[in-house]
């Protein structure tokens, strides 16, 4: 019996901790509730770890689709040549997939570790920090299509580029292959370590965001096009630009979907105005928000 919950709260399942509800929230526990789910054609939204997501304040009409626990396990397999493959599901928190690999000294998702988000997000976004990204280490993706097949796809296939991929349009991306190097465990965590305070230091990890707004444009840094045009601090409602990095959109409290929408349009005018660059929203949007 697949898990349906009505007028579930999404504000819970955002890193922002904002949104309206979910019409309905389904969370399938197996691959054939999710086959079933998808065959119906009344999925809506398709929700990870709600790390990447502005969700209104009215929420979402229709059905959400959530992957239960099931679809959150690790498995490590023999590979070849100092290699071992790791089956993932993609509802792992990549932090604690990096952490798990970590304790087993496999390396390759060092620059994972405090990236907020699911792994099936990461996939979607090719997400990446510090040099690494997530398609360096992928050898294949398992995703079920909008017509419920279960499919696999090679990451050459996958149409990886910054931030982006081109899987199937609809799919719910299920799980992957990684490929990780056999490596020594206090290093790994060593450079994990490096990693999170240089994140710690740049970024504001101690407010609800939603990570990097907008992606960088070539040659520059979103960051440092925002900074530039003074609005560092700016802020509509509880929705503020961080000072501490100013592709940062941060909670401070009680901001409404709306607030940080308004600003983030405010951002994108006043950068485009200045320097002519008409920014990338990194952020994606699920719900009806009020135009200005």
């Amino acid at each position: 019996m697949i898990k349906i919950a009505r007028e579930e709260p999404l504000w819970k399942r955002t890193t922002f901790r904002i949104g309206g509800p979910a019409q309905t929230l389904a969370q399938p526990e197996s691959m054939q509730e999710l086959c079933t789910l998808m065959r119906s054609g009344e999925v809506h939204l398709i929700l990870g770890g709600g790390a990447n997501l502005l969700v209104s304040d009215a929420g979402v009409r229709g059905m959400v689709l959530a992957l239960g626990p099931e679809f959150g396990l690790m498995e490590i397999k023999a590979g070849s040549e100092g290699l071992a493959r790791v089956e993932a599901g993609a509802a792992m928190g990549l932090t604690r997939l990096a952490g798990m690999a970590m304790k087993s000294s496999l390396s390759g998702l060092e620059f994972g570790f405090g990236i907020p988000g699911l792994l099936g997000g990461a996939l979607r976004m090719n997400a990446g920090a510090r040099g690494g990204e997530i398609k360096d280490i992928t050898e294949s993706i398992s995703v079920v299509t909008k017509e419920g097949r279960l499919e696999r796809i090679m990451a050459r296939d996958a149409g990886f580029g910054y931030r982006s991929s081109a899987f199937p349009e609809g799919c719910v991306i299920t799980g992957a292959t990684l490929l990780l190097r056999e490596g020594s465990g206090d290093r790994i965590h060593s450079t994990m370590r490096a990693g999170y305070l240089e994140r710690k230091a740049s970024q504001p990890l101690d407010l609800p965001s939603a990570g990097s707004v907008f992606r960088n444009p070539p040659g520059d840094f979103a960051g440092r096009l925002i900074e530039t045009c003074g609005l560092k601090g700016e802020r509509i409602g509880d929705a503020m630009v961080s000072p501490r990095h100013a592709n940062f959109i941060v909670n401070m409290g009680a901001a409404l979907a709306n607030d940080v929408y308004r600003l983030m349009r405010l951002v994108e005018k006043r950068v485009s105005g200045q320097s002519g660059v008409k920014l990338e929203r990194e952020i994606k949007l699920a719900g009806v928000f009020d135009e200005e």
